[in-house]
C-alpha cells in the first residue's frame, strides 16, 4: 500500500467515525455539558496514553506563548462542542452538522478581520454562495418563530459552535514546532477544570450501560480519530483532504436517518451542494499546502478537517 493510499484509508476511517459522533452523544442520554466533560476526561486519558507511549512529552516544543495559545484554543474548542451537542437536541444531527460545516468560511473571515489576511473577491463570492446554501438548509418557516423558537435556537447554537471552531483554528494556526497530538492533549486537559463547574455529576448516577457511549466518545472520537487524522494529514495533498472531509457530514446524515428516521427535506437538500462546492472552492484557493500543527474537532465534532488549518470535531 502506498503512503497516499494509506493516508486515504486513515482519513476516510476518521471521517466515518466522526459521522457517528452524533449518535454517541444522543444515545448517552447525558446533558451536553456532561457529555463534553466526560469526552475530554476519557479523551485526555486516551491521548495522554498514546503520547506517553510515543515518548513525545520529552522535547515537547512548547513555549509559554504557544502553550497559552493552545490553552486559549482549548477554551474555544470545548465550548464549541457544548453548543454543537445542544444543537443536536434542538434541531437534528443532520441539520446541525450541515450548518456546522460552515466552519471554513468563519476561518477565512476571522483571518481577514483579525490578521488582515487577504480576502479576494472570489472567496467573498463563494462565502456568499455558502450562506445562501445555509439559508436553504436551515429550512426555517414562519412556524419556527412560534412556540419558543427552539428550532431557531438550535440553528443559532450550530452557528455559534462553528464560529468558536473558527476562533480555535485561527489561534492554533499561530502555533509552530509542536506536535498536533500534544496541542490536542493540552486542549482536552483544559476542558476538565473548565467544564467541571457546569457538569452535573449527580445526574450520572444509575447511568449503567450508557457509560459505554461516553467512554467511546473519549477513546474512539477523541483518541483514535485524532491519531488517524494526524497520520493522514502528513501523507495527503490538500485537495484530497478537502474532498474526504465531506465524508463526515454525509455519514452523519445517513446515521441520523438510519437510527432516528430524520432526514432533510428537498429544499433543504438543495443547499447542501452549495455549501460543499463553496467550501472546496475556498479551501483549494489557498496557497500551496504547508504542513502545520492542527487542532483535533469535530467531529464534533463533532467538524471536517480543513487543510488550511487545525480542525477537530
Amino acid at each position: 500500500m502506498t503512503s497516499q493510499n494509506k493516508g486515504t484509508a486513515q482519513l476516510t476511517t476518521a471521517m466515518v467515525l466522526s459521522g457517528t459522533l452524533g449518535v454517541f452523544v444522543v444515545e448517552s442520554g447525558a446533558s451536553p455539558f456532561n457529555v463534553v466533560f466526560f469526552r475530554v476526561l476519557f479523551g485526555a486519558l486516551a491521548l495522554g496514553g498514546y503520547v506517553l507511549a510515543r515518548g513525545w512529552l520529552r522535547d515537547h516544543g512548547f513555549t509559554s506563548r504557544t502553550l497559552g495559545l493552545a490553552v486559549l484554543g482549548g477554551v474555544f474548542i470545548v465550548f464549541n462542542w457544548v453548543f454543537l451537542f445542544q444543537s443536536y437536541e434542538n434541531t437534528s444531527i443532520s441539520v446541525a452538522t450541515v450548518v456546522y460545516h460552515t466552519q471554513p468560511f468563519y476561518v477565512v473571515l476571522l483571518g481577514a478581520l483579525l490578521f488582515r489576511e487577504r480576502l479576494t473577491a472570489a472567496k467573498a463570492g463563494w462565502i456568499g454562495v455558502a450562506f445562501a446554501g445555509l439559508i436553504l438548509v436551515s429550512g426555517v418557516t414562519p412556524g419556527d418563530f412560534a412556540g419558543g423558537g427552539t428550532y431557531l435556537l438550535g440553528l443559532g447554537q450550530a452557528l455559534l459552535a462553528a464560529l468558536l471552531y473558527g476562533l480555535s483554528t485561527v489561534v492554533t494556526k499561530r502555533i509552530s514546532g509542536v506536535r498536533p497530538h500534544l496541542i490536542a492533549l493540552v486542549q482536552v486537559l483544559v476542558g476538565i477544570p473548565l467544564l467541571l463547574p457546569f457538569a452535573d455529576l449527580g445526574a450520572m448516577r444509575g447511568t449503567g450501560a450508557d457509560w459505554g457511549w461516553l467512554v467511546g466518545l473519549g477513546i474512539i472520537h477523541t483518541g483514535l480519530m485524532y491519531v488517524l487524522m494526524y497520520a493522514a494529514y502528513a501523507q495527503l495533498p490538500t485537495a484530497k483532504i478537502a474532498v474526504l472531509a465531506f465524508t463526515y457530514p454525509a455519514v452523519a446524515m445517513v446515521m441520523d436517518w438510519l437510527v432516528y428516521g430524520h432526514h432533510i427535506g428537498l429544499v433543504q437538500a438543495l443547499g447542501v451542494p452549495l455549501i460543499v462546492m463553496a467550501s472546496l472552492k475556498v479551501t483549494l484557493a489557498k496557497a500551496p499546502r504547508v504542513v502545520t500543527p492542527r487542532t483535533p474537532s469535530a467531529p464534533a465534532g463533532p467538524s471536517a478537517p480543513e487543510p488550511a488549518g487545525p480542525t477537530r470535531r
